[in-house]
């Protein structure tokens, strides 16, 4: 409900206007001055001033100035019984929304009020809009082609209410992109609900989604509201939508078509209102060729498709994600070795922005200093994968190779290789030779050239 202040020194031209805004169910306040009116700016969140020019203690003109100056984007409308073209032209000039002569007519005011609260809301929207367009692009880090293109597509489709499919590997970013698309979108006062439909059970997915009525079945002992209820005006983020059950997308299928839901165990026909926005790990054509996702419902979901690829298709962006964890984690400035930096690029990061996110909360726990090496970034690496010290060694015994020449390099590695073979193949030749493809005669001649222990080769049982 829009408030009125009404700012006039006549009690008889304030109690009218007052009782013609209320009738309209506005709220109202007034003030016999521009001082008194001042006050209660200061005091209540007010849309329109209704101003009078010729006022005690502060003039009209005057008034309009200092609230402009104080509260900017405030509409105001101008009144006066001695009105003139001049004075009229001033206060348009000064910025007020219109200018009213006394006596006022009905029609007028709330036409012209109507107005006002009109471009008012409208301005308010568009700045919004325009703050959380900046605010929308803030947690999608990375420079990559890919990424740029995504906060393009985020940009364009935000704009919109159309349907939004958001594909890529677990760990990518998929509701990071999702929230920006909703943040930068008009529905961003209004809530951003979140369902990952694969970690509820069927038998639950229909109440999560749509609500139930008390009783509907055995656990529900109160009424309760569904998800699509819930995000009422706002976005409803359906994650790993892949893994619902066909009954499930059926039901879904249905809200898209018709915009209402019903409750679990309830008659009643509740209109619906929100932005979807779907999101999958898995190939959706694919699921549909073989049955296990419905096509109509694929089709009504990715009107617009955004696919974030894994981390290691986008590595340049691998620095400034981290730094971006780091500095969330309280590090503002920590130093990358070459050798660590190249660590990291090589990996292939199959946990993707979750996983390198891990790995910058490992190294605020784990690590002191203000640089890392190497040696220091294997081990982060490794802590908690089971792994041991197996990148650590990986990466020592590579940049041994790399140390020597050629044919030096290729003898090492071609023993080393021999041995994990050996190991492998429970030290039986004959399998052995078979499993790289050689003949035994000529492993043979391998294993003493390199003087292999004879302790580790066996005879086939």
């Amino acid at each position: 409900m829009a408030a009125i202040l009404i700012i006039d020194d006549e009690l008889g031209v304030r109690q009218s206007l007052a009782a013609i805004l209320e009738d309209e169910k506005y709220r109202v306040f007034s003030a016999g001055d521009a001082v008194a009116g001042m006050k209660l700016l200061e005091e209540q969140k007010v849309d329109l001033v209704f101003l009078d020019v010729l006022l005690p203690k502060m003039g009209g003109l005057e008034a309009l100035e200092q609230i402009h100056s104080n509260w900017p984007g405030l509409e105001i409308v101008m009144i006066s019984g001695h009105a003139n073209i001049d004075m009229a032209v001033r206060a348009v000039k000064g910025g007020a929304f219109d200018f009213l002569e006394k006596p006022l007519s009905l029609d007028r005011v709330l036409t012209v009020c109507r107005n006002a609260l009109a471009l008012r809301k409208l301005r308010e929207e568009n700045r919004k809009l325009k703050n959380s367009a900046s605010l929308a692009h803030k947690d999608i880090i990375g420079t990559s082609d890919a990424m740029n293109g995504i906060r393009e597509l985020v940009k364009q489709a935000a704009s919109s209410d159309a349907r939004i499919l958001i594909t890529g590997e677990n760990g990518t970013g998929k509701e990071v992109v999702a929230r920006a698309v909703h943040a930068g979108s008009a529905r961003c006062e209004r809530p951003f609900v979140g369902l990952n439909c694969a970690a509820i059970p069927d038998t639950l997915l229909e109440s999560e989604l749509f609500g139930h009525e008390k009783g509907a079945f055995t656990d529900a002992v109160s009424r309760r509201k569904g998800r699509f209820e819930i995000a009422g005006g706002g976005t409803l983020f359906l994650d790993e939508i892949g893994d619902m059950s066909l009954s499930a997308q059926a039901k879904v299928l249905r809200v898209i078509q018709e915009q209402k839901i019903e409750r679990v165990g309830g008659e009643k026909t509740i209109e619906t209102d929100v932005r979807l926005i779907a999101a999958s790990n898995k190939d959706l054509e694919k699921a549909c060729e073989q049955g296990l996702f419905r096509q109509d419902l694929y089709f009504r979901l990715n009107v617009i498709p955004i696919h974030i690829p894994p981390l290691r298709e986008r590595k340049d962006d691998i620095p400034l994600l981290l730094f971006h964890f780091l500095k969330e984690q309280g590090i503002e400035s920590l130093r990358l070795e070459d050798d660590a930096a190249e660590l990291l690029l090589s990996h292939d990061w199959p946990g993707n922005v979750r996983e390198l996110k891990n790995l910058a909360e490992r190294i605020a726990v784990m690590h002191t200093g203000d640089s890392i090496n190497g040696q220091d970034m294997a081990a982060l690496l490794c802590r908690g994968s089971g792994g041991g010290n197996a990148l650590a060694e990986k990466t020592a015994l590579v940049k041994s190779f790399l140390e020597q020449n050629f044919n030096d390099a290729r003898e090492a590695f071609e023993k080393c290789y021999l041995e994990f073979q050996f190991s492998k193949n429970s030290g039986i030749m004959s399998r052995t030779a078979e499993a790289i493809g050689i003949y035994p005669s000529n492993l043979h001649a391998k294993l003493k050239k390199h003087g292999i222990a004879p302790h580790i080769i066996k005879e086939e049982p």
